[in-house]
């Protein structure tokens, strides 16, 4: 059955090249809303939280700060939405998921800039 369900994944369903990126890196995502008969390209800047998954399953999460409240969106790596994805800084993090992130404010929810 797992077989089956990856063959159709390699042969039917598009794949788009993205580049590499990690918890702790802050990333640019364009994606596409539909107003009515009008779509639009909007953008979502912020801090990946974590990458699940695999293959084309594979989901991220990004939270940004809004004013004073914090917001999370988790975005498929498949999502026929999106158009393009930029890295914009790489973060140097110890763990896959930074939940911990949540809970940190103002200089403390900085992340350092890893060289690579």
């Amino acid at each position: 059955m797992e077989s089956l369900i990856k063959f159709v994944q390699d042969e039917f369903v598009t794949k788009k090249d993205f580049p590499e990126f990690s918890a702790g890196d802050t990333i640019t995502v364009y994606y596409e809303i539909k107003e009515g008969a009008k779509t639009r390209t909007q953008f979502f800047r912020g801090v990946v939280i974590q990458v699940k998954g695999s293959g084309l399953s594979k989901t991220f999460t990004i939270r940004k700060m809004s004013g004073t409240v914090g917001v999370e969106r988790i975005f498929p790596i498949n999502m026929p939405a999106l158009q393009k994805v930029e890295v914009n800084k790489r973060g140097a993090v110890r763990r896959a998921r930074i939940y911990y992130f949540r809970g940190l404010t103002g200089k403390k929810a900085r992340i350092k800039e890893e060289r690579r």
